[in-house]
């Protein structure tokens, strides 16, 4: 029973990793910066247009879950679509990211900087 649940638990964290290379790269990212701990948020921020200042908000309890919450939003702005697509990547990360990861989105630009305003 626990080799099937790894199996199922190591298939979500692979497509997960994927998911998030493909946004990556549709936004004209590295992919591979999806890998590495820190910068991954670093080029999360920059898709969104946030400023890499709010790093520093995921070091700080309550205030990590607004930033993040808001980080997803935003990714689902910039990418064309609506916030209760964002609230999908917020409440159901793991189905949403490979959603925006495999479907036809495209990056329309930084949703926090002013460049995306879609799906409202």
């Amino acid at each position: 029973m626990k080799v099937i649940f790894s199996i199922i638990y190591l298939a979500v964290i692979i497509g997960a990793i994927v998911a998030q290379w493909k946004i990556f790269t549709k936004a004209g990212k590295p992919g591979w910066a999806c890998l590495v701990p820190i910068y991954n948020i670093i080029v999360l921020l920059e898709i969104v247009g946030r400023p890499v200042w709010w790093i520093v908000l995921f070091l700080i309890p309550i205030a990590n879950f607004i930033a993040l919450i808001l980080i997803q939003l935003d990714l689902a702005k910039s990418f064309g679509k609506s916030t209760g697509f964002g609230l999908g990547l917020v409440f159901l990360a793991p189905i949403f990211i490979l959603i925006l990861g495999f479907g036809d989105a495209t990056y329309v630009g930084p949703a926090a900087a002013g460049g995306a305003q879609g799906g409202q």
